[in-house]
């Protein structure tokens, strides 16, 4: 994702080309995850490095590893995954719960960390901002605050349909979060 996101991340990354291709992958990835959301699951490890991507702005995800769905059978303790995509509550219950409780990632969590991703990969920023020196429990600590960095300050062009689903995305409250149905059929 990172590498396909690279000619758009430029201020003259902005073509009649690149904007319907950054809809078609956030589209794309979202259709990805909504059957596995209808199902109860989240991929809870929704990030840059487990999404490809091919030239038309179709989105394929991978890596299920981390996946959390309905039942109690556990392999182990799910913890979260990629400190930058971490959504907040996510976050949250990291930090309020000790290393072996398993923490159920929501589908909600997933939208979070998609937004994330397309916030990261069209801007070239995280969307918390801390250094790359800070630790992992400080860097948790700033996210589960559920404030990210303004996109409009950050952004390489003005691209107000795709802002808008990337500032939706990232709701500091879950149920504030669109669906993936609702990102796939709506952007």
């Amino acid at each position: 994702m990172w590498s396909a996101f690279a000619g758009a991340r430029g201020a003259d990354g902005d073509s009649p080309l690149v904007r319907p291709w950054l809809l078609a992958a956030l589209r794309t990835w979202a259709a990805q995850l909504a059957p596995l959301h209808a199902a109860g699951w989240a991929h809870a490890d929704v990030q840059p490095t487990n999404t490809l991507v091919t030239e038309h702005g179709r989105v394929a995800v991978i890596d299920y590893a981390s996946a959390c769905g309905p039942g109690t059978h556990r392999r182990l303790p799910y913890r979260g995954a990629l400190t930058h995509t971490t959504a907040p509550e996510i976050a949250a219950a990291i930090l309020d719960t000790s290393s072996d409780t398993h923490i159920q990632a929501q589908p909600s969590a997933d939208i979070w960390s998609l937004g994330a991703s397309l916030f990261w990969c069209w801007t070239g920023h995280r969307p918390v901002a801390y250094d790359d020196v800070t630790e992992r429990l400080e860097k948790l600590r700033a996210i589960s605050r559920g404030t990210t960095s303004p996109l409009s300050d950050l952004r390489p062009w003005s691209f107000p349909a795709f802002e808008e689903a990337i500032t939706a995305c990232l709701a500091p409250v879950p149920a504030d979060r669109p669906t993936a149905g609702e990102l796939a059929d709506s952007w």
